[in-house]
């Protein structure tokens, strides 16, 4: 595993990459965070300088996708809620029930909380953008901070704000 770290408007952010595919983002504190033992700490390896471009551009409010290869390891009911996660559109939440809906299992409210909560590719893979059916912010990895500086970032861009307007202080 090789890993890079780099400064964001929520702290530092920690890039795992296998040497092709982005495996892992993570935040200073993260919840289910991984132990990094034996990473090999390298900027150059792919895909994490083009990584770290389009997050980047992500906080700078000039990009709402990302399209960097990504090999996230879970279970086959995680991979569909990660995968329906991306689906989200920029700048909107939805409820956990609804994500349930959306993976053909709308009794699953709690164990789609459960994979959001387990997504290793924070941001890039938005479970930020899951909120609860009463539309209040619950558990986030990152915190719930940060959670809110990502959907009020994303909201805020959406309708012409400029981002640094509110910084987020990550101590």
């Amino acid at each position: 595993m090789y890993f890079t770290r780099m400064d964001s408007p929520v702290g530092a952010l920690t890039l795992v990459s296998n040497g092709s595919a982005l495996i892992g983002l993570y935040m200073n504190e993260h919840k289910h965070g991984p132990a990094p033992e034996g990473w090999v700490e390298d900027a150059e390896v792919a895909p994490l300088p083009e990584t770290q471009r389009q997050l980047q551009e992500y906080f700078d409010g000039t990009r709402t996708t990302f399209d960097v290869p990504l090999a996230a390891q879970g279970t086959e009911f995680q991979q569909r809620v990660w995968k329906a996660l991306c689906d989200i559109p920029w700048g909107e939440t939805i409820s956990y029930g609804e994500l349930a809906r959306r993976i053909g299992d709308p009794g699953a409210s709690r164990a789609v909380g459960m994979a959001n909560g387990r997504n290793p590719v924070s941001i890039i893979v938005p479970c930020h953008r899951v909120i609860g059916a009463n539309g209040k912010l619950t558990g986030y990895g990152g915190g719930m901070e940060r959670k809110a500086f990502l959907i009020q970032h994303e909201k805020r861009e959406a309708v012409g704000y400029i981002s640094n307007l509110f910084p987020f202080d990550p101590k």
